[in-house]
């Protein structure tokens, strides 16, 4: 295994996994199994490949929340001075809760309610990314009520193809997201008339994992184009929000270079008076964490092998939803094995699959270490079979932090009362 990636934050010392300074072994003596762990250096340092990557172009870098909204995170990335990308108004509840400053955030999402529109013109957040032209009335009617103004940018659906899976494909115009790009210029001129608004930006966020630079440099290229137009028609905008999307390595991927996506961006904006906004959540935290779990059973079922393990679909729901790919490796080294075998949660649905195939050679009590957990794991947990979310830990150089602690069952029907 000594040429297997190993993320930011992981080392091996005499054949045990580490995060940082700390071994994964005591973490699950600690906290038990399973749970998340993180790492505070990981983050930190993604963070600031960003800023420096994109620093002649000043940009404002706002988190993706949906990513990994726990509150430890997001005050260790608002202490960086980071922005951050929100999509309800829990969101931005927790940003605020963390520290978060609301003129640097951006309220994405096709189905804000006015509610969340009245708490974040309240707030004072930096823009509202509108999706759709019935939200554009909305937002209108809800400042106008408030007697406040509502930044704006459209989130413009320039049609490109992602070349990721469909679920997380925003770009293409069969797709919930954004204003079709051949209805925007008619949308931002009702935008400049209507009532409570402040036109200031141009949005576009094509999908999410992407590994090629081609589709975001296309996206970027329709995206000026419109804003040339509108300025030229008398709607200048401020800001260009390029979104998110920016992969990371799961398995063999190779994911862009940030100095080469700046340089690209760089050579197109100058001239423009736009300021880039940047909207990354993956790139930051994925590689940052990983889902700590215990093998339960081994068992052999006709020609078929199963480690099962005490994390479930329910704890990590990208294998079953996307079938998308974790590395699995043993917290303590062994020699590869031979035969493959599929890790499996034991939560009851024929889904319930973390990983097909590995060549793993684990025992009934061993731990594993599923990799590349830190983006959409914890955020996209659920309690079904009545399971308990896992704690959250994060690691800072000899120190593990409970940043979530373990659920109870009780926690789970605290707010139930059964009829009598």
């Amino acid at each position: 295994m000594s040429d297997l990636f190993l993320p930011d934050g992981l080392t091996r010392t005499d054949g045990t996994l580490y995060v940082e300074s700390v071994p994964l072994t005591q973490v699950a003596q600690q906290f038990d199994t399973p749970c998340y762990v993180y790492s505070a250096a990981a983050i930190r340092n993604a963070y600031r490949e960003f800023v420096e990557a994109f620093a002649g172009l000043d940009p404002l870098i706002c988190y993706a929340v949906k990513a990994n909204g726990n509150l430890s995170i997001l005050r260790l990335l608002s202490q960086l001075g980071s922005g951050f990308d929100i999509v309800s108004g829990g969101e931005l509840s927790r940003v605020l809760v963390a520290g978060g400053d609301a003129g640097k955030v951006v309220f994405s999402g096709v189905g804000k309610s006015a509610a969340e529109m009245a708490q974040a013109l309240q707030a004072g957040v930096h823009c509202f990314n509108v999706e759709s032209a019935a939200e554009l009335h909305r937002l209108s009617q809800v400042a106008s009520r408030l007697g406040l103004r509502a930044p704006v940018s459209l989130r413009v659906n320039p049609d490109v193809d992602a070349g990721t899976h469909p679920y997380i494909a925003t770009g293409l115009k069969e797709s919930k997201f954004g204003v079709a790009y051949a209805d925007a210029f008619a949308l931002y001129e009702e935008a400049a008339r209507l009532p409570g608004l402040d036109v200031t930006g141009i949005d576009c966020h094509i999908g999410s994992q992407i590994t090629d630079l081609a589709p975001f440099i296309a996206a970027l290229e329709k995206t000026l184009d419109l804003a040339r137009r509108l300025r030229t028609s008398g709607i200048p905008l401020r800001h260009l929000d390029l979104g998110g999307g920016v992969g990371i390595r799961y398995r063999d991927e190779t994911p862009i270079v940030l100095a080469d996506y700046a340089r690209a961006i760089a050579e197109r904006l100058q001239g423009s008076g736009l300021r880039l906004l940047l909207e990354p959540g993956r790139r930051i935290i994925g590689n940052a964490g990983l889902l700590l779990t215990r093998v339960e059973y081994l068992k052999t079922s006709s020609d078929h092998r199963f480690a099962i393990v005490d994390a479930a679909m329910n704890d990590l729901i990208r294998p079953s939803l996307y079938e998308a790919w974790h590395e699995i490796i043993p917290v303590i080294e062994r020699p590869e094995a031979s035969a493959p075998l599929d890790v499996v949660g034991p939560v009851c649905e024929t889904g319930d699959i973390l990983a097909r195939g590995r060549h793993l050679s684990v025992s009934a009590g061993d731990l594993l270490a599923i990799l590349s957990a830190g983006a959409y794991g914890a955020s996209m947990g659920s309690n079904y079979n009545a399971r308990p979310r896992p704690p959250e830990i994060l690691v800072d150089g000899h120190t593990a932090h409970l940043i979530r602690r373990r659920e109870s069952v009780e926690d789970l029907y605290r707010n139930e009362w059964p009829l009598a």
